[in-house]
C-alpha cells in the first residue's frame, strides 16, 4: 500500500484515543510547519484547518446532512488517533444553501479568506460547476462525495462517489439482464447531473442494449408535484423507470407514486439518487421493492462497515442511517490523510501529486484505490428497498476501473 492502513474507531475503542495522540505528536513534532507548508495554507505547529460545505438549509439538506456527519465523524476519528502530520484538524464549515451562488462565494471565502488546506463539500453537480473555477483559480483541494455524471477530472478535484461507468451503465446492464428490460421511461430533477445521466443513460439503452426510451422529463428542485408524471407512466407501461429526482422532491414523488398506485409488484423502478438518507424521509414502506444502483449500502456485511455502522451511531444516535454518498464523504478526510503524509507537505501540489495510488483497504464498502484520474476503483451494487428503510443487496460487481469519458457517450 502507498499510505498508511487507516483504522476505523468505534467507541469501545476511544479511550486509547489520547495515548494514540500523544504518541503521534511526539513523533511529529519536529517537523516543523516551514517544512510541510510552503504555500501559506491555515497550518501552525498544533493545528490544520480544514473547511466543510455542504448544504445544511434548503431542498438538499435532506441528503448533504449526512456528508457533514460523516465528515465530522472521520475528522473527529483522525484527531483522536494524532491527527495530520502531528497536527489537530480544526473544521470551518459553511453552508452552500442549496443555492449554486452561495457555493461558490463560501468556497472563494474558505481558500482566500480562511485558507483552509483541504474542502470536503459540495453534493449536487451544479454546486461542484459553481465552485470548481474557484478552486482551480486558487489552487484549492476539494474532496468532492457524489456518484455524478463524469465528463470532468480536475487537477484541483479528488471524486470519492461513481462516475456514470460505474453506477449508470452497470444498473443498466443489470436491470436489462434480470429483469428483460427493453424500454424505459427516464426522469431526473432539472440540473446538470440528471440530465448528463439520462443523455448517457439513452445512449446505452438505444445503442448497446437495443431497447427504448419511451418518455423523458426533468422537474425543478424542490418540486412537489408529479401526478402528470405518474398518469403518463402507468399510460405507456414501461419495462423500467430509470429515475433520478433528487432532494426533498423524492419524498413527494415516491408517496405520489404509491397512493396512484404505482408499486414494485406493477412497476420496476432503478434510481440513482435515493440511499438510506433519503428514505428516512419517504419511508421504506413507499418504496419497497423498487431498487438502487450504488456502491454502497449500511446493510453491507463486512467488518470495515460494522465498526463504522458502529461509531455512526454512537455519534449522532441508534437511529441514524447511512447512505452511499455519506460513506463516500467519510473517506475524503482518511484519504487527505494518507496523501498528506505521503506527501510530506499540506501544500496542494504536493499532496494532488501522492494522491495516485493512495489505497484504503478499510473503506466501509471494501478496498477503494485512487486513480491517476483523480476518482476511485470501486465496486457497483444493486439494492432492493425494504420496508424499514434498509437495502438488501442483489447484486455486486467486480471491481470497476474509473473511466470519466466513456468512449461514444460524450
Amino acid at each position: 500500500m502507498d499510505s498508511q492502513p487507516i483504522r476505523l474507531l468505534p467507541r469501545r475503542l476511544a479511550a486509547g484515543a489520547a495515548a494514540l495522540s500523544l504518541l503521534a505528536a511526539s513523533l511529529f513534532s519536529h517537523v516543523a510547519s516551514a517544512e510541510v507548508n510552503t504555500t501559506g495554507l491555515a497550518v501552525t505547529d498544533s493545528e490544520v484547518t480544514v473547511g466543510i460545505l455542504h448544504s445544511a438549509t434548503g431542498t438538499m439538506a435532506i441528503s448533504e446532512t449526512g456528508s457533514i456527519q460523516a465528515e465530522r465523524l472521520a475528522i473527529e476519528q483522525i484527531n483522536a488517533s494524532g491527527g495530520v502530520l502531528g497536527r489537530q484538524i480544526k473544521v470551518i464549515q459553511e453552508d452552500g444553501a442549496s443555492d449554486w451562488p452561495t457555493f461558490a462565494e463560501k468556497a472563494r471565502k474558505l481558500l482566500v479568506g480562511d485558507k483552509v488546506a483541504t474542502v470536503f463539500g459540495c453534493w449536487t453537480s451544479a454546486s461542484r460547476k459553481a465552485v470548481l473555477p474557484v478552486f482551480e483559480k486558487e489552487n484549492g483541494l476539494l474532496y468532492y462525495p457524489t456518484f455524478y455524471e463524469g465528463l470532468e477530472q480536475s487537477k484541483n478535484v479528488i471524486y470519492t462517489g461513481q462516475e456514470a461507468t460505474q453506477q449508470i451503465l452497470a444498473g443498466l446492464d443489470w436491470v436489462a439482464k434480470e429483469k428483460g428490460a427493453k424500454t424505459f421511461y427516464l426522469l431526473g430533477s432539472d440540473y446538470i447531473w440528471p440530465r448528463t445521466s439520462m443523455k448517457i443513460a439513452r445512449k446505452h439503452i438505444e445503442n448497446v442494449l437495443g431497447g427504448k426510451v419511451v418518455g423523458e422529463e426533468y422537474y425543478p428542485l424542490g418540486n412537489t408535484q408529479f401526478g402528470s408524471l405518474i398518469n403518463k407512466i402507468k399510460l405507456r407501461k414501461p419495462d423500467v423507470v430509470f429515475a433520478a429526482v433528487v432532494g426533498g422532491s423524492n419524498v413527494a414523488f415516491y408517496k405520489q407514486m404509491k397512493a396512484a398506485g404505482v408499486t414494485a409488484d406493477k412497476q420496476t423502478l432503478l434510481t440513482l439518487s435515493v440511499t438510506e438518507d433519503e428514505l428516512l424521509g419517504i419511508g421504506g414502506e413507499n418504496m419497497a421493492g423498487f431498487y438502487a444502483s450504488m456502491k454502497y449500502f449500511q446493510s453491507l456485511d463486512n467488518p470495515n462497515n460494522a465498526a463504522f455502522v458502529e461509531a455512526f451511531k454512537a455519534k449522532y444516535g441508534k437511529d441514524a442511517v447511512i447512505g452511499d454518498v455519506t460513506q463516500a464523504a467519510y473517506l475524503g478526510p482518511w484519504l487527505w490523510k494518507a496523501a498528506v503524509e505521503k506527501a510530506g507537505s499540506f501544500d496542494i501540489d504536493k499532496v494532488v501529486a501522492a494522491s495516485p495510488g493512495i489505497e484504503l483497504d478499510t473503506a466501509p464498502e471494501g478496498y477503494v484505490k485512487v486513480h491517476d484520474n483523480h476518482h476511485l476503483w470501486s465496486k457497483t451494487r444493486i439494492g432492493e428497498v425494504q420496508k424499514d428503510g434498509q437495502f438488501k443487496v442483489v447484486f455486486e460487481s467486480d471491481l470497476i476501473e474509473p473511466n470519466p469519458f466513456p468512449e461514444g457517450y460524450q
